[in-house]
């Protein structure tokens, strides 16, 4: 009968969780991997939780409601979110017909009501929405908690220890001549734990660098190899365009990108230029290819002949951005085309010059 007291006291409560409530995107600041967990409240973006993680129960801040995440893309669509929609260039006087510079219009906001700034109430500075309660089914991840004062103040207390751990495991790697790289440790929030990242190029046997750790910190150990790409994900930093890694700011989902991307977009294959600093091809790269291949379709092939006139002329280059074709013709002529000059003939199943365009070239 004690025995069986035992047990029930052991053994994890179990909750009743409601089926119904809200998900939300949650940012581990560690290792700056994100997941969709629930809670049965309202949470805005910014609000500091205790949720598990894929490396046990840590610190998560709140990034966006996740019910409206995985739409899928309309193709054509170019109402994008996240850019202010103040930056209009001009706007139209109605009196006059003058163009209004942006200085203008806003200050003709702040007159209406000085103490409010437009982007408050911008949809592009504020692209996220009022959270909306659905139906959880499955194996939903809960947020285990709303993090109180003290437990800000241990992740702090927490934080500044790591550069002391980081040393410490530094001194031993070097003592057992293993071959890796350490990039970051993290003390856990949620349960007495380390977590030390790094990479190598080898399989490496670090049982006795555990022993090692496991005596000095007196807490359980946890080495986890990660990639060049996911270091950069950890760490942080400024890419080539100036902002920072999309993979440690925007996303943590390190898709596969291949050269062929750059191919489809017209870029130059020098490795120097399409490379981020980890050394592997730009994760932006993947951004805009899907449009790239979308956009094509609408154009005739490098490389395919087109007859312009009395005239069979090559297609060179297709820029898309700019909707111009360019073609090469017989003693050297160039010619440029607007992308609505051709179409494709499906009963002949060839790239044509329309007849309105055929009809003016002539003319000239």
């Amino acid at each position: 009968m004690k025995k069986e007291r035992m047990r029930a006291v052991d053994a994890p409560v179990q909750r009743n969780r409601p089926s119904t409530g809200y998900i939300y995107l949650v940012k581990n600041p560690s290792s700056n991997e994100t997941s969709i967990c629930a809670w049965d409240s309202v949470l805005y973006p910014g609000t500091s939780v205790v949720a598990p993680t894929r490396y046990g129960l840590d610190l998560g801040i709140i990034v966006s409601s996740a019910d409206r995440l995985g739409g899928e893309y309309t193709p054509g669509c170019d109402q994008c979110r996240g850019a202010c929609l103040h930056g209009e260039c001009v706007d139209k006087n109605e009196e006059d017909g003058q163009e209004m510079p942006v200085d203008a219009e806003i200050e003709l906001l702040y007159q209406a009501d000085p103490d409010e700034d437009p982007c408050d109430t911008c949809e592009g500075c504020n692209p996220h929405p009022e959270p909306q309660e659905v139906s959880l089914s499955g194996d939903i991840i809960w947020i285990e908690r709303l993090a109180t004062p003290s437990d800000l103040t241990r992740y702090q207390e927490l934080v500044a220890k790591e550069d002391e751990a980081m040393r410490i495991c530094r001194e031993k790697i070097a003592h057992h001549k293993l071959d890796m790289k350490l990039v970051t440790a993290h003390f856990l929030l949620g349960e007495p734990k380390i977590i030390f990242f790094f990479t190598a190029d080898v399989r490496v046997d670090f049982r006795e660098l555990v022993k090692d750790l496991v005596s000095v910190f007196r807490i359980r150990i946890e080495l986890r190899q990660i990639g060049v790409r996911d270091e950069s994900r950890v760490l942080g930093g400024l890419a080539v365009c100036g902002r920072d890694f999309c993979c440690h700011s925007v996303t943590d989902k390190l898709n596969p990108v291949s050269i062929k991307m750059a191919k489809e977009q017209n870029l130059s294959l020098n490795s120097m230029k399409i490379s981020g600093p980890c050394g592997r091809l730009l994760c932006c790269l993947s951004y805009e290819f899907d449009f790239y291949v979308e956009e094509k379709r609408h154009y005739p092939p490098e490389g395919s002949k087109l007859k312009v006139g009395f005239d069979l002329m090559k297609v060179t280059e297709v820029n898309i951005l700019s909707k111009k074709i360019s073609l090469s013709g017989s003693e050297g002529r160039m010619l440029g085309i607007p992308q609505t000059a051709v179409f494709y003939n499906e009963e002949t199943s060839r790239w044509e010059i329309t007849k309105e365009y055929a009809d003016e070239f002539l003319s000239n």
